[in-house]
């Protein structure tokens, strides 16, 4: 079943591409034009360039709007766009870190998590999205989740100076000093002289 949605979703993206491929050389001046208006911040300008241009069937181009309206500080109707862009490609990972960013302004940390969650049913190793995952659930001061995924993300890359010294913390935390002590240690060799690891250990004399 999931290869034949997969199936389906490359069939319809196929459909879309052709559906529009005569227009391409307006569409790629259109772009050109966009990335130099946002060189120079004018974002509206910009915006008003690819409306022009607009196809609600268009993975790129709701992708280009998410993000033209994330940088121009409109971020609902950045996530608009970028929703749409995740309806056409559902098991595209792009979109899903594009609305991070409008999700992240607007504090949404819930709807944060989902997207994160969606990248790791696609990609089960992104090591971004468990330690930023991590980084939430610390700060929610749900020490047990973020040790989950703060654990994955040392095992993974072992000598990860973020994820090494958000490990240690969390553990300390969770009052597992012996594990705790020796993250921090390890956190020191990946950078000696480091303060968040040395302020650990020191409360764990």
């Amino acid at each position: 079943m999931v290869f034949l949605r997969i199936l389906a979703t490359l069939v319809f993206g196929f459909y879309v591409y052709t559906g529009y491929a005569q227009d391409y050389d307006k569409i790629i001046r259109v772009f050109d034009e966009s990335y130099k208006l946002e060189e120079q911040q004018k974002y509206e300008e910009a915006i008003n360039k690819l409306k022009s241009i607009y196809d609600e069937k268009s993975y790129e181009i709701n992708l280009r709007m998410g993000w033209l309206y994330y940088v121009a500080g409109k971020y609902e109707e950045s996530i608009e766009y970028y929703s749409t862009a995740i309806k056409i490609m559902p098991y595209s990972i792009e979109p899903h870190w594009g609305i991070i960013f409008p999700l992240n302004a607007l504090k949404k940390d819930d709807e944060m998590v989902s997207h994160y969650q969606k990248i790791l049913e696609i990609n089960p190793n992104n090591s971004i999205a468990l330690f930023r995952l991590g980084l939430i659930y610390y700060n929610k001061k749900d020490f047990i989740l973020a040790e989950k995924y703060f654990d994955k993300v040392v095992n993974l890359y072992p000598f990860d100076y973020d994820a090494l010294v958000m490990d240690a913390w969390t553990k300390l935390q969770l009052k597992n000093t012996r594990e705790a002590k020796i993250l921090f240690n390890k956190a020191l060799v990946r950078k000696p002289g480091d303060k968040s690891a040395k302020e650990g250990l020191n409360l764990l004399k």
